[in-house]
């Protein structure tokens, strides 16, 4: 009978809150979405060499907002792996591109929102596009391409991510504050 009771009482697992059911949800939702968008992405048109809009970022943007950067990266990591499971890209050279962007862009987005006091979406976003350049144009020239000439792509690449990430700021930016209109 001792044996039973103690089974008993083992086989008996904590609830969790309802606070975190809700953000757990909140955050499969908000995963769901950037590997959507993703995968997505993946089947447009590029507008340029490791250039697209950056979408799933936007949602990494709205998680950093509404959940933390730690759930933000998890997130961010998460779309990456998923989203190549998806479209048949796991562990060749279009993931390590995408997975050096995203882990660059997370990284950078995380600390200028915990580092520089009152910077806006935008902001955070033009920083995370820039570096999830920079650094898949590093990866691209240290792994794939050894040419100098590769340089030459660098300005209009850079030019065009803060376009991306400037737009993917406002769009950002207007989702979480309807969002936090919504729920605030």
């Amino acid at each position: 009978m001792l044996w039973q009771n103690e089974l008993m009482q083992t086989a008996v697992l904590p609830h969790p809150s309802l606070e975190t059911l809700r953000r757990q949800a909140q955050w499969m939702a908000l995963l769901m979405l950037a590997v959507t968008l993703h995968v997505i992405e993946a089947s447009l048109p590029s507008l340029g060499p490791w250039l697209k809009p950056g979408l799933a970022n936007v949602v990494t943007l709205i998680a950093l907002v509404m959940l933390g950067p730690g759930r933000a990266f998890g997130l961010a990591v998460a779309r990456v792996f998923a989203g190549a499971m998806i479209i048949g890209t796991l562990f060749t050279p279009t993931f390590v591109l995408s997975l050096s962007g995203a882990l660059a862009a997370a990284v950078v987005m995380f600390a200028a929102w915990r580092l520089i006091p009152d910077i806006s979406l935008i902001g955070v976003s033009l920083l995370g596009a820039l570096a999830h350049m920079l650094v898949q144009f590093v990866t691209v020239e240290a792994l794939f391409i050894r040419q100098s000439t590769l340089y030459y792509l660098l300005p209009p690449l850079l030019l065009a991510s803060c376009a991306t990430g400037w737009l993917n700021g406002i769009l950002a930016t207007y989702v979480t504050e309807r969002l936090k209109g919504n729920h605030g």
